[in-house]
């Protein structure tokens, strides 16, 4: 489903003459890719939906972590480059889950899996991403499962 969004929006992109877009697009279709040439030379199945929200994740972050560098270095320009390519992938995620609600949700996962110290948190964690991938920040949701814990 998500490949085909987008396909879509990369044939939108070219039609709109919308270069930062295209270039945007044309990333993240090749990190899916690279990650399908991995998963099928490890004997595995295409990328899932599951695993290209994953992807996505991990662009914004290194995004992020990039933007504030070339604003510590004053290079404003580059700074607002990565910010807008934040933007056009942040549109394929879904609605991030407020922070009350994942505060809520990693209490509960710890209840379901007993987890009696930091030593469950990679438990606890794992299952938070299976179930709610690209839909919360899991640096937050580690602070709060640890924080939980102690």
């Amino acid at each position: 489903m998500l490949r085909e969004k987008f396909s879509e929006s990369l044939k939108d992109a070219i039609r709109a003459k919308d270069s930062r877009r295209l270039s945007t697009l044309r990333l993240i279709l090749a990190a899916i890719k690279d990650r399908d040439i991995a998963n099928r030379t490890a004997g595995k199945d295409p990328v899932s939906d599951d695993e290209i929200l994953q992807i996505l994740t991990k662009m914004i972050k290194q995004r992020e972590e990039s933007a504030l560098i070339y604003e510590q270095a004053a290079r404003l320009e580059l700074a607002q480059q990565e910010r807008d390519e934040i933007g056009i992938v942040k549109q394929f995620l879904p609605v991030q889950l407020p922070e009350e609600e994942v505060r809520v949700l990693c209490a509960s996962v710890i209840n379901e899996t007993g987890a009696q110290g930091l030593r469950d948190m990679g438990k606890c964690m794992n299952v938070l991403k299976e179930r709610y991938p690209g839909r919360m920040d899991f640096a937050k949701a580690c602070g709060m499962v640890k924080g939980l814990l102690q």
